[in-house]
């Protein structure tokens, strides 16, 4: 169902890279859930007050929230998708992380009201009468809602959207309670208990836990989270796979929201090759990496000085210093720097993110290594940071 409303709306809806494809899904999110959500709520509340019910008031409210949060949603896609302006020149993609955020915190705010309301009502029991067409409206409300989170969650699958997946999750809820205010009718009906407003408390800290878990999740982008695995080693494979490319390091890459990606990595090569040549494969590795994955990637060239006898003995016992160093993966940019009393041996070293060792520990040992072949070496190291283990 989800697939045959994507291909009836959007058009080109495979190609989710594009901006304008993207939000379109995000446009279509928002009028469905605004659309269903209302009428839903429309629906709940009539049946609550006749039947003297919270629970069921508190769901119909929980699906105007939900209205309400379509909305959001459905603006926050209109507003990232505008294109860079001078203040703003990487475009306002992340707009749609604050408005993953902005749901999560309104879950919560839903989640302490009914709370609130629900406990007020297990203190104070009433009695609420009993309808089939309470039943069969909260059955239908519990298909729509799994529908819903179905939905949202294809549609957040295929662009990769957060806020799209707080919807979803937003609308799984939505599946609980109202199966909980459905249970707690049934059990009235057959053993007279009052638990509206204990199944409300449940239902009430679930949406709680949910909402705090979601803005974690949101706003981990904001914060600047590692980038995919996957673009990672498609961006290393992809600059390695040219005839020429010696290694790669310091691969940085950063998200301005989604399809906004800038990444850059400098690239080792000959530096006895013609620079003209090393010049044209760097600019190609650009083109088409920035082309094929949908970012915008910038290469440095590094020239790196082959078959020289003392370069290739300090790279043998770097290597050997390092090896059992737990988090520090290589090094890289090895140069030597001669004057008349000393020699400064430079080199890059790369580390894990979760490397146990300070820095000062790692260069006092390799110093000493280094200072065994000669006591004029002193040791000049730049830490750099990586994804993941090379």
């Amino acid at each position: 169902m989800s697939t045959f409303l994507f291909k009836i709306f959007i058009k080109d809806y495979e190609n989710t890279r594009n901006p304008m494809v993207r939000e379109k899904y995000g446009t279509l999110a928002g009028y469905v859930g605004i659309v269903s959500n209302m009428l839903l709520c429309t629906v709940k509340v009539i049946i609550g007050f006749l039947t003297n019910s919270i629970a069921i008031v508190a769901d119909g409210i929980n699906n105007l929230t939900d209205a309400s949060s379509s909305l959001i949603t459905l603006i926050g896609f209109k507003l990232a998708a505008k294109p860079e302006d001078e203040g703003h020149p990487f475009g306002h993609a992340r707009i749609e992380y604050l408005t993953g955020l902005l749901i999560s915190a309104i879950i919560i705010i839903l989640g302490f009201q009914l709370l609130k309301t629900s406990f007020n009502k297990a203190l104070h029991p009433e009695t609420s009468q009993f309808s089939y067409i309470t039943i069969i409206v909260l059955i239908v409300a519990i298909g729509i809602k799994i529908w819903q989170s179905r939905f949202y969650m294809a549609a957040g699958k295929k662009i990769d959207s957060v806020t799209l997946s707080a919807t979803g999750a937003d609308s799984r809820n939505d599946v609980i309670s109202t199966s909980a205010v459905l249970l707690s009718v049934l059990i009235n009906k057959v053993t007279g208990y009052q638990l509206d407003g204990i199944m409300g408390c449940l239902v009430a800290a679930f949406i709680l836990w949910s909402g705090i878990k979601l803005i974690g999740e949101t706003s981990s982008p904001l914060l600047g989270e590692a980038p995919p695995p996957e673009l990672v080693n498609e961006i290393l494979a992809g600059a390695e796979s040219h005839e020429g490319v010696i290694g790669t390091h310091d691969l940085m890459v950063h998200s301005y929201g989604p399809g906004r990606t800038f990444a850059s990595i400098h690239i080792e090569v000959d530096a006895e090759r013609d620079i003209m040549e090393s010049h044209d494969m760097i600019d190609n590795i650009e083109r088409e990496l920035s082309q094929q994955l949908n970012i915008h990637l910038t290469v440095h060239m590094d020239p790196v000085k082959l078959n020289d006898p003392l370069t290739e003995q300090l790279r043998s016992v770097l290597d050997k210093a390092i090896e059992p160093l737990e988090g520090v993966y290589g090094i890289h940019d090895l140069r030597l720097v001669s004057g008349p009393t000393h020699t400064n041996i430079i080199f890059d070293a790369v580390c894990s993110s979760t490397c146990k060792m300070k820095e000062s520990e790692i260069q006092a040992i390799i110093n000493k290594k280094i200072k065994e072949i000669n006591p004029s070496y002193y040791v000049s190291i730049t830490f750099d940071k990586t994804y993941a283990k090379p």
